[in-house]
């Protein structure tokens, strides 16, 4: 009777997916994160830990026997929210902004809670036909081409970031060109740039294949606000095909990251064109903004390119990732990208009357990103979308403002966005320092810079443009208000002060 009753005390499985569980724990999670963002800003802005903090906080193993969800909370109060930089911190003004929102946030809880994995029309119709509504809707506010809907022939697809739409239209690019030229001739390909496209430019480039010699990137100068100059590209094109080489791709810049400077679309889609290139716009930070009319102007000439994207997840509320990729030939995208193993087969992908996202992508698997993009887009409506990046530009402005208040600073280039490039003058550290070479002038610059950014008030970055070291004040996250413009500006003083006051 003993014997019997210890066979029959089975261990009880876990139940990973009860609901009411689900539904407890998630209030909880819920609670955490707006107790969060309440008290975001009372966080030192950049993460202040040293490398390996962590390992040294951690068990060595996972755990054998489960443990609540108090304790793991209590967990990341204590050891991951000091290890985390506050990107959504309103005192944060670096790189560019990831902004988060309600509606984002709450769209992403969908996707993530129907975990659907829609890599075709049959594995989750709606996740796939809300795709192409939302990216048709979207593409309306930024009044791209009909060209590039779906009912004009083209069409939108979600990508994670703008490394995956600038690799897949390459890919999509170069096979369309070896399809003509013969596939031995890849080493003959060329692609184009200025300095100061982004590096996911090169990314792509090297892992599409192109010979890491045949990379352009053509230089750029404070006279064209570091915008691409036309003539320079004809010139560098001109040298490339005397010497044997192909014209294959340009990607000019709406926003480049270094100075958010804009190439000129129309003269330069004049110049690719006659030597038949694909030309793929990364719009990735400013594309947001060009859906208010006053900045529609950016994209003029847009109707003469092949591809164009930028990223959701940057200044648009919806969250990490979701890069809007739009392309006038997807049967480019899909012959280059397209695989159809007979486990994949249906009636619907045979009936060509679907679109199959996974032809548009590196990967098979995809989430369902267009709900949180579904919700950004209702819960705010344009108008109230436009007002608020209206607002971070406004911001800007007001920062822009008061530096030219102040003597010692100066801004470097000319502000299209949202984003200041400024630094301290080189006759304002003459003053006090050695010759005001511009060296001396860079390294007062970086040291200013790291030594706001170690107090941990703000958040700022760096780049370097035509030689010359800038501070980054980036305007965007959502709960920045000119409130944290001012106190930011009050920051950068105090530090410029006591640096300039040192021998």
């Amino acid at each position: 009777m003993q014997m019997g009753s210890q066979e029959n005390q089975k261990p009880e499985t876990i139940k990973p997916l009860d609901p009411e569980e689900f539904r407890r724990q998630g209030h909880m999670v819920v609670d955490f994160l707006a107790d969060y963002y309440r008290n975001v800003d009372k966080y030192p802005v950049r993460s202040q830990v040293e490398p390996g903090y962590l390992r040294e906080r951690l068990p060595e193993s996972a755990p054998d026997e489960p443990e609540p969800i108090e304790k793991i909370l209590q967990d990341v109060q204590k050891d991951i929210v000091p290890g985390i930089t506050h990107w959504q911190s309103p005192n944060y003004f670096a790189y560019f902004p990831c902004t988060g929102s309600i509606a984002g946030f709450l769209g992403e809880m969908l996707s993530t809670g129907f975990n659907v994995v829609g890599f075709n029309w049959m594995s989750s119709p709606a996740a796939t036909e809300l795709e192409s509504i939302v990216m048709d809707w979207l593409g309306k506010m930024l009044k791209l081409p009909n060209e590039f809907l779906f009912s004009g022939g083209g069409g939108g697809v979600l990508q994670g970031t703008t490394c995956e739409a600038i690799l897949c239209t390459l890919v999509a690019a170069r096979d369309q060109m070896l399809n003509k030229i013969g596939r031995d001739n890849i080493g003959k390909l060329v692609v184009y740039g200025s300095d100061q496209t982004h590096s996911a430019f090169q990314k792509a480039a090297q892992i599409a294949g192109i010979d890491p010699k045949n990379i352009r990137a053509i230089q750029t100068t404070k006279a064209s606000a570091f915008g691409l100059i036309p003539e320079a590209l004809r010139s560098t094109i001109e040298s490339d095909v005397e010497a044997g080489l192909v014209p294959l791709f340009l990607c000019p810049t709406i926003g480049t990251t270094s100075s958010t400077a804009v190439d000129p679309l129309a003269p330069l889609c004049e110049v690719a064109k006659e030597y038949g290139m694909w030309v793929h716009v990364d719009a990735a930070y400013a594309g947001s903004v060009c859906i208010c009319p006053e900045y529609r102007h950016f994209l003029d000439g847009v109707e003469n390119v092949d591809s164009f994207s930028f990223n959701a997840h940057k200044w648009f509320l919806t969250t990490l990732d979701c890069c809007c990729l739009w392309v006038k030939n997807p049967n480019a995208l899909v012959k280059a990208l397209s695989t159809y193993p007979e486990y994949l087969r249906n009636k619907a992908t045979d009936s060509n009357q679907v679109v199959d996202y996974k032809d548009w992508q590196i990967t098979l698997s995809r989430r369902f990103r267009s709900l949180k993009l579904w919700l950004v887009l209702r819960s705010y409506g344009v108008a109230n979308l436009r007002m608020f990046l209206r607002s971070h530009i406004q911001m800007a402005k007001n920062f822009e403002g008061l530096i030219g208040m102040d003597k010692r600073f100066e801004v470097v280039v000319p502000r299209n966005f949202a984003t200041v490039c400024f630094r301290i003058s080189p006759i304002e550290i003459g003053k006090n320092h050695i010759v005001p070479k511009e060296e001396a002038t860079n390294e007062f610059n970086c040291k200013l810079l790291e030594s706001i950014n170690e107090a941990g008030k703000i958040y700022m970055t760096h780049a370097v443009i035509g030689g010359v070291y800038v501070i980054r004040f980036s305007v965007g996250t959502t709960l920045t208000e000119n409130r944290h413009v001012n106190l930011a500006w009050k920051c950068i003083q105090e530090h410029a002060n006591a640096l300039l006051r040192m021998p």
